[in-house]
């Protein structure tokens, strides 16, 4: 893996905002991945360290009731991963972070083809980042331990739990889109 990870490497953090703590998440049972903001800290440490690129992303929901609406005390980034001054924040609406946000062109100008992924929802914002990337040529590695989602019933109705939803999620990407890692593979 350290073949992977040259300055051509930026670490993509999408939507680890305070709304995801919000209990309308767990309504239908607990989240899997309890110490992922934990692996994303040391993920994030060591990539400043090794002063690497970092890009932090920010869902901007234009829901007005939204717990991701600008202006919410739940909008803003959990301290585990909060930027430092310089480092690039992403504002999206989309569930991608390549929708109408310019991502795309500001990877693509610092010379950035490879990306190392991590946040949340596994089934949501991750996936769809990671698809559209890998779509537009992005070599991704997709930290699965660096990434959590919430337990939800599948199209028959039948409760799914949050491990089975986000297994399903990374077994969707890995291969096609991404390669799925662990953070002892990066750390």
């Amino acid at each position: 893996m350290p073949e992977f990870l040259d300055q051509n490497t930026a670490l993509l953090i999408i939507d680890v905002q305070k709304a995801i703590d919000e209990a309308f998440w767990s309504k239908y049972g607990p989240r899997n991945n309890p110490d992922a903001e934990q692996v994303m800290a040391e993920i994030l440490k060591s990539w400043r360290e090794a002063d690497r690129p970092v890009f932090h992303v920010r869902h901007d929901s234009v829901n007005a009731g939204s717990t991701y609406a600008p202006g919410t005390p739940t909008h803003g980034f959990k301290a585990e991963v909060a930027p430092l001054a310089g480092e690039v924040v992403i504002g999206k609406t989309a569930n991608s972070a390549f929708v109408g946000t310019g991502l795309e062109d500001q990877l693509k100008g610092q010379g950035i083809s490879k990306l190392v992924v991590a946040g949340v929802i596994t089934n949501n914002s991750v996936e769809a980042t990671v698809r559209h990337g890998g779509n537009l040529g992005f070599d991704i590695l997709l930290i699965e331990d660096a990434c959590f989602t919430f337990a939800f019933p599948d199209y028959a109705g039948t409760l799914r739990t949050a491990q089975d939803v986000h297994n399903m999620s990374l077994a969707n990407m890995d291969g096609e889109y991404c390669r799925v890692v662990k953070s002892t593979d990066l750390l």
